[in-house]
């Protein structure tokens, strides 16, 4: 870099989890932040379903950086092995970080733009050599600055994948948008009044889904006119049923078996096959559902009629703001190329990947990185430990310590789903992947051994001698100094890859 740009700070774009936790490695290696965040909060996504319990305890859940940090400031750490909602990650940690990132962090600061400063994305001529423009909008108008680098950490959880099957919105989504929701609505709190005693279509078959769906069950105990419809695009729910008891996550498989038993008594009907095609607001305040189905075995026209419909069906990165920023991104999932054989959820439904940093998020402008769930585009499956270990390795990069940022090391547990509102207790409803949002379980890859081509992995270590579910099962001697492990849970020794033969 220029002695121009190294002058500048480095904007993180979101201030959620991964985000904060650049900011705090920033600090740490004497780099100054600016972290720009749209919500008026530290994490609005997280805090937007704080009612939901993670899978992963507190000590996978905080960052190495943050935590130091944070220690600095007087904080006391919640119990390791403690399961934290939503709600509770923000409060006791994420809040407490950003208050100790001070002036740093800014809130109601929504970027609409990055390009390099004077040259649109054609421009090649000294383009290296330039800094980065970002532009925000604030209520107070319109804002710039120049950075010498930009971590784009601002997730997906703001732009849901639409109800059509094709991509695209269904004809007449937007008119009902009165009667669509997000896919984590508060059901047995905030949001009661909405559901009870009416019809809800839950779509999608990620956790988000089967969180809402228990939510529904519990609510209709107590208010049995409620009805509760499931329509899946896929033939079979098995995937998130699960393998039940012998899920190495208690609550997740837990979540499978009540969710299965729901729809085999009949409490929750199952649609599979499902393609929606129309929707149209009815004079009674419902909506009407056209499109396929099949029900009971036989195949035909969808027609129901709903009161609300729960759009659970995943996330898309918003690349509006990055139109004059030169990206390599995989034409499938719309993932930095480098890692997305690993995480194509054509092939791939456990969730975990094989450690990766700076190198593998690395793009044709230097300095811009995608970091966190918007370093997996459309994949369904993502870890916080994930995204803390790229950060690491990506503010490494630009600290100058080569060494550290390719010494990438996690490891992850087979099941590589993180959150669950059932905890471990059995009096405890619904279940959503919180770093995932939308993810799928059990089988697929993680099953096949099956790895086209060589994918370099941390220091040079090629796919098929690293252990894909989850961790580098050969990490290289020599770890540089600085360089820190992310630890959760064990590598299961099975290699991940995108492969046709699947």
């Amino acid at each position: 870099m220029s002695g121009s740009r190294e002058s500048l700070p480095v904007v993180v774009v979101g201030a959620g989890p991964v985000g904060l936790a650049a900011a705090a490695h920033l600090v740490e290696r004497g780099l100054e932040p600016l972290v720009l965040e749209a919500g008026s909060g530290p994490a609005a996504a997280v805090a937007s379903w704080g009612h939901v319990r993670l899978f992963s305890p507190w000590r996978y859940d905080v960052d190495a950086a943050a935590r130091r940090l944070l220690a600095g400031a007087g904080w006391t750490e919640p119990a390791p092995d403690a399961l934290p909602t939503g709600a509770d990650l923000v409060e006791r940690y994420l809040a407490p970080l950003a208050a100790a990132l001070g002036e740093r962090v800014r809130y109601g600061a929504r970027v609409v733009a990055v390009a390099r400063d004077g040259a649109d994305r054609s421009r090649s001529l000294g383009r290296e050599r330039r800094p980065y423009l970002v532009r925000w909008t604030t209520s107070e108008g319109v804002h710039e600055i120049l950075a010498r680098a930009v971590i784009d950490a601002s997730g997906t959880y703001g732009t849901p994948n639409p109800l059509g099957l094709s991509g695209l919105p269904a004809i007449g989504e937007e008119r009902a948008a009165d009667h669509l929701t997000g896919a984590l609505p508060d059901v047995l709190g905030a949001d009661r009044e909405r559901f009870a005693g009416r019809t809800t279509l839950v779509v999608g078959m990620g956790h988000s889904a089967a969180n809402t769906l228990l939510s529904l069950v519990e609510l209709a105990q107590d208010e049995p006119t409620t009805r509760i419809l499931w329509a899946i695009r896929g033939g079979s729910a098995r995937r998130l049923y699960g393998g039940g008891a012998d899920d190495e996550l208690p609550a997740r498989g837990l979540l499978g078996t009540r969710l299965r038993d729901a729809v085999e008594s009949g409490r929750v009907e199952l649609l599979t096959r499902v393609a929606v095609e129309r929707l149209e607001p009815e004079p009674s305040g419902a909506v009407r559902v056209l499109g396929t189905g099949r029900k009971d075995g036989t195949d035909g026209a969808l027609d129901l009629t709903v009161d609300t419909i729960v759009t659970a069906t995943g996330f898309r990165p918003d690349l509006d703001m990055l139109r004059e920023v030169r990206l390599d991104l995989d034409p499938v999932v719309e993932a930095p190329r480098a890692i997305a054989p690993l995480i194509d959820p054509n092939h791939h439904s456990c969730g975990t990947v094989p450690a990766h940093g700076e190198a593998e998020l690395a793009h044709p402008d230097d300095g811009f990185y995608l970091v966190g769930m918007k370093s997996y585009g459309r994949a369904p499956t993502f870890l916080l430990a994930t995204g803390y270990e790229q950060v690491r390795s990506v503010v490494a990069a630009l600290a100058g310590d080569r060494a550290a940022a390719d010494a990438v090391e996690l490891d992850l547990p087979q099941t590589g789903v993180c959150s669950s509102d059932l905890a471990l207790a059995a009096d405890v409803d619904g279940v959503v992947s919180s770093e995932a949002l939308a993810g799928t379980s059990g089988g697929g890859c993680c099953a096949v051994p099956a790895v086209p081509q060589a994918v370099t992995i941390g220091l040079g270590v090629p796919a098929e001698t690293a252990s894909g579910c989850g961790g580098a099962a050969n990490p290289a001697p020599g770890r540089a100094a600085g360089a820190e492990p992310v630890t959760a849970g064990f590598a299961t020794g099975v290699r991940h890859g995108r492969s046709g033969d699947e």
